[in-house]
């Protein structure tokens, strides 16, 4: 399939120097002969970047004849509101505000203040009743990637 050859040409082009803080987000492949590639870098990707890696992938698609004569490459970073899929895309959004759907359906909005290979930790404030007085407390929840249904970056103004 398409797909796996390239990843495995990214996964070749990222041991370059100026590409090991890349990774793979995903790669489509559509009906229209349209392939779609996302990626990411751990200092944020840059259009330069984007570009330079089409290029080099344009090289082998076309030598090679993978998708014929007509197609269309995009390769370009996930962009803001897409779901993060990778726990090293939630490294990369440390506090930013995240919007996170569980499994059993609840959904819950913070400051994404930590995270790991196994957990994201959300920082939330909260309204707590103190006798006949209401305050805001700020808790810390950690919360395992595999409780999470989705979790996009929303953008505050």
């Amino acid at each position: 399939m398409i797909e796996q050859k390239i990843e495995s040409l990214l996964e070749q082009k990222f041991l370059e120097e100026e590409y090991t803080d890349c990774f793979i987000i995903e790669i489509k492949h559509h009906a229209n002969n349209k392939l779609e590639v996302f990626i990411e870098s751990d200092s944020g990707i840059t259009f330069d970047k984007c570009r330079r890696i089409s290029r080099y992938l344009e090289g082998y698609i076309d030598t090679e004849g993978w998708l014929g004569e007509k197609y269309v490459l995009e390769v370009s970073s996930p962009g803001v509101g897409r779901p993060l899929k990778l726990p090293r895309q939630y490294a990369i959004n440390i506090g930013r505000k995240l919007e996170v759907s569980f499994l059993e359906g609840k959904a819950r909005t913070g400051i994404l203040v930590a995270a790991d290979d196994e957990s994201i930790t959300l920082e939330e404030k909260v309204r707590v009743k103190e006798g006949k007085k209401k305050k805001t407390e700020i808790i810390q929840t950690r919360i395992p990637l595999n409780d999470i249904k989705k979790a996009v970056v929303k953008i505050t103004f």
